[in-house]
């Protein structure tokens, strides 16, 4: 198959997962990886050496625009019940879903690791989409699981960091370039945006994502992954976003148009089916232990900071998607799981945003008004739009 005709075929899925997406009303992330393992069953495209390089980027491109969302004010101000719930949420499933998969299903120290940490997440796309639908964006609640959620977030990927990274003199340059780029870019960004800003050929969009190839290059030599840096940069930076909003959505429209479509269906189109229904009892167990280790970690904490709404609050801190992903991938990548390893991680992850959001909305969520649609019209993308308190009536 020519890449012509790659690009052809994932150009027409990436389409109709927004045209599902808009209509259904289901994460789009979810449906552009669901569509990947159908393109690949019935069309036969694999990930070529473009895809996995604009994956790999796109997936650096996420994690930045994760780290970019959190309100550091809000941080600031609920730091304990964030800390605590976000901590266990991320802790007792990252213990957990190792033992599984090292005493239950055989794997290695490393593959363990690499489920624990793909399994730990949760995800800030779902959970902010189902506070903006159901109207909790903007009272405490809302405030305690975003900031929650930032947590348990950075909490993996800074295990991803540290478990994976090989001691070497390029380590060294890594942490340096790393903390050089952030750095820079703290102190940068008010004359740049001063003299380049609000231009339509975009200095400030050009300006990330060199900042974000110099910390893959980086990460590359030290044979680590620049999900950290990455994520830190992102939150470095977030107040630029707050000052120039036109700009976040500018930077939206670039990453979701293009480059976070193809790391989603780049998940898609790594899962075979047949590999999926024959390890299916491990990809329950999987999403099992997660689950109940989100329950026996969260719901104690949640039951003392938030306790009308302790159930809602720990299955929304359950559900994972990019992170786990990202991590999925990593191991891929690495060479640390195989193929099959992959796609039952892929499948508890993709398992994990669906059916927790779903028994969460369905029977616990508190008794608010759904927006109206004139209240949510500025919100473009639900999976990653910032907390916004003034798009909220209360």
């Amino acid at each position: 198959m020519t890449d012509l005709t790659t690009a052809t075929i994932v150009a027409a899925l990436i389409l109709v997962a927004a045209i599902v997406s808009v209509e259904f009303g289901i994460s789009v992330a979810i449906i552009e990886i669901g569509l990947g393992v159908v393109g690949a069953s019935l069309f036969g495209p694999r990930p070529t050496p473009w895809i996995d390089f604009i994956g790999s980027f796109a997936g650096i491109v996420l994690t930045f625009l994760a780290g970019a969302e959190v309100d550091r004010t809000l941080l600031r101000r609920e730091w304990k019940p964030a800390l605590v719930i976000g901590g266990l949420s991320f802790l007792l499933p990252f213990i957990g879903v190792a033992l599984f998969a090292h005493y239950v299903a055989g794997w290695n120290l490393r593959q363990s690791e690499i489920a624990g940490t793909a399994l730990s997440t949760t995800s800030l796309a779902v959970v902010y989409a189902v506070l903006v639908e159901t109207g909790l964006a903007a009272n405490r609640l809302g405030k305690i699981l975003m900031a929650a959620t930032f947590i348990t977030d950075l909490s993996t990927a800074l295990a991803l960091s540290v478990l994976f990274a090989r001691p070497s003199a390029y380590l060294v340059l890594f942490v340096v370039v790393s903390a050089l780029v952030i750095a820079l870019m703290m102190v940068l960004q008010r004359p740049f945006f001063a003299r380049y800003g609000a231009r339509v050929i975009e200095p400030e969009i050009k300006g990330a994502f060199l900042a974000l190839f110099l910390l893959m290059w980086a990460a590359d030599l030290a044979q680590s992954h620049a999900v950290l840096p990455a994520f830190l940069l992102g939150l470095a930076v977030s107040e630029v976003f707050e000052r120039h909003p036109e700009e976040q959505r500018r930077f939206r429209i670039v990453s979701f148009a293009f480059l976070t479509p193809i790391f989603f269906l780049k998940g898609g189109l790594n899962v075979d089916v047949r590999q999926l229904a024959a390890g299916a009892w491990l990809l329950f167990g999987f999403l099992l232990v997660k689950i109940a280790t989100k329950f026996v970690g969260v719901l104690p904490a949640a039951r003392r900071f938030v306790r009308p709404h302790a159930v809602f609050t720990t299955l929304l801190m359950s559900t994972g998607l990019t992170f786990g992903t990202i991590s999925s991938f990593f191991g891929l990548n690495a060479g640390i799981i195989d193929q099959q390893q992959f796609t039952i991680l892929m499948g508890a992850v993709i398992g994990s945003a669906i059916i927790p959001t779903i028994v969460a909305q369905r029977w616990f969520a508190p008794p608010l008004h759904a927006l109206k649609a004139e209240e949510i019209v500025a919100v473009e993308d639900e999976e990653f739009e910032p907390l916004r308190p003034r798009h909220i009536k209360a």
